[in-house]
């Protein structure tokens, strides 16, 4: 399988960040994680995204907020595709960077989940990346059926009380 990078803008998205690292841990997936700026550090998340298919990546996730260009910076130097998520922080309540996330221009798509939606980021890169991974689809086909079942039995037991 190829590996699922994770870039955050800041350590203070890491919070964020870590449910994305807990469904990749949760379906054994290589991973890295790394932080590089859209502004303080635009060489080093430019020279990452440039190499990252020739180092072994096939999705690429980039969480970042108030201006949030880092998907986009990312997204602008590689075809790999690339997931968007927005942070939440003080101000705008993470509206600020979900425009700046989604608005992207065309040709340079970013693929953007809801404000702090790690977890989905997770989730699709997996989806993307089991196209070429039966195993993985098995997988992911296995997450959905529980979650089915989960309903299913809470459903069951609210029915029952009322």
């Amino acid at each position: 399988m190829k590996k699922i990078a994770i870039i955050m803008g800041s350590d203070s998205d890491l919070p964020v960040v870590k449910k994305a690292i807990d469904v990749l841990k949760e379906f054994d997936a290589p991973f890295e994680v790394h932080v590089y700026s859209a502004h303080r550090t635009p060489v080093e998340a430019r020279d990452f995204s440039l190499n990252a298919r020739n180092n072994g990546f096939g999705v690429i996730i980039a969480a970042a907020g108030k201006a949030a260009h880092l998907a986009g910076a990312i997204a602008a130097n590689t075809t790999l595709p690339v997931i968007g998520i927005p942070v939440k922080s003080s101000t705008l309540d993470g509206l600020d960077a979900l425009l700046s996330t989604v608005q992207m221009p065309s040709g340079i798509p970013v693929a953007t989940v809801a404000i702090d939606g790690a977890a989905n980021a997770a989730l699709l890169a997996l989806q993307i990346l089991s196209v070429d991974d039966a195993l993985l689809a098995e997988k992911l086909d296995k997450k959905r059926s529980d979650a089915s079942i989960a309903v299913l039995e809470k459903d069951k037991t609210i029915s029952e009380n009322y």
